[in-house]
């Protein structure tokens, strides 16, 4: 790299207030629009922290908003987007239609869009729900094949029978199994070998996503709300989605319509995770083939001893219990290790995962894998039980 470009480099990444030697200064237009950009972030004054400089009309705004995707990727582009929003307080940007058409859409701005929704105005309302259901559908894309494919496989074996009948013939194994027996002269295939599914006519496995949404959870609850989705789809899942804070709300029903999930939520208050437990316990029918994900920091605001309690009588009736301590690609969460530990010593495996690795966790949970042998494979710290 020549040394006029490593300067022009470090001139943008420090910007004007820190480089004011002559030979760093900015001669092209492009840069120079750049920099305005980036300084309207991160810039400086007088060597205090900047006060905010997109200023406080929607027109300014707006012209940042296009600047920005100008002159970044999308991916750089989400991330000024998300400082944009805490840094400077732009919240106020969100109500105005506009301004809102202007955004990349992403997780973290869904999550705000959520949280908000109570106070945004009628003629922003149909926006924000556009922009929410246009990261559910980036998000399904990018996610449900490897769900599907993870969950089917990890229960194929057990859903097999050699004596199916016509409605449950899985044609295309069949075929592949008498490939053999292919009669030239007859142009078709002896179907010495039949393969269907045994069970199909009923669920082989209940999930139970049992969600906390404070707001500290807000971007787990999104990829809870798409993963709910995807295997309500499944016939071999029986599937619920439960919400809670202090209060607890089945949202199992709108599971086919996640974006009406997602606004069903209530992001932020307390938490009650013994209330949430009791009632996830009060809906189990099979508790051998019952996988309950309580997705929480595990921060209770309720009883401390009676969500110990309820979680024992879970996992001794032979629920599998996991505590997905956060469902999101922002790394180590904070949570309570104190509750985490007790958990641990149930037998019930604690650690946070990406929405990459959900797939992967859920196929290792319905097999009735070791899952604390699955996360130290996939570099997953589990908590460990106190000595």
């Amino acid at each position: 790299m020549s040394d006029p470009e490593r300067l022009r480099r470090w001139r943008l990444v420090l910007g004007g207030d820190a480089c004011n030697q002559k030979e760093m200064d900015l001669t092209d237009k492009t840069d120079r629009a750049i920099d305005a950009a980036l300084a309207a972030l991160y810039g400086e004054q007088s060597g205090q922290a900047r006060k905010g400089g997109l200023g406080a009309s929607a027109p300014s705004v707006a012209r940042w908003l296009g600047d920005i995707r100008r002159y970044f990727p999308t991916s750089v582009v989400r991330v000024l987007q998300k400082d944009a929003l805490e840094r400077l307080n732009l919240k106020q940007m969100l109500l105005e239609p506009e301004l809102l058409q202007s955004i990349v859409p992403d997780v973290h701005l869904a999550t705000i869009l959520i949280s908000l929704k109570d106070a945004l105005p009628s003629e922003t309302r149909a926006t924000a729900r556009s922009v929410v259901a246009q990261v559910v559908r980036e998000l399904q894309a990018r996610l449900s094949l490897a769900m599907q494919q993870a969950v089917n496989g990890s229960l194929s074996r057990a859903a097999r029978t050699r004596r199916p009948r016509l409605a449950e013939m899985d044609w295309t194994r069949t075929i592949r199994a008498n490939l053999r027996h292919y009669q030239p002269e007859y142009r078709t295939i002896v179907p010495e070998t039949r393969i269907g599914y045994a069970k199909r006519r009923r669920a082989l496995q209940d999930v139970i996503l049992c969600v906390d949404q404070s707001g500290s959870m807000a971007s787990s609850v999104v990829y809870a709300g798409i993963f709910g989705a995807v295997m309500a789809s499944l016939p071999s899942l029986s599937t619920r989605f439960v919400a809670f804070d202090t209060a607890v709300v089945d949202l199992t029903e709108m599971l086919s319509e996640p974006v009406d999930l997602l606004f069903g939520v209530q992001l932020g208050g307390g938490t009650d995770i013994h209330r949430a437990l009791r009632y996830c316990q009060s809906v189990i029918s099979r508790p051998l083939q019952t996988t309950l994900v309580l997705i929480s920091d595990l921060y209770e605001g309720g009883s401390a001893a009676g969500m110990i309690q309820c979680a024992a009588e879970l996992v001794e009736a032979g629920v599998q219990l996991i505590a997905l301590l956060a469902l999101s690609d922002d790394g180590a969460p904070s949570y309570d290790h104190r509750m985490a530990a007790q958990l641990a010593a149930l037998g019930a495996p604690c650690f946070a995962c990406t929405p990459d690795q959900f797939p992967a966790l859920m196929a290792a949970a319905l097999s009735r894998a070791d899952l604390s042998a699955w996360a130290a494979s996939e570099g997953i710290v589990v908590a460990r039980a106190e000595a």
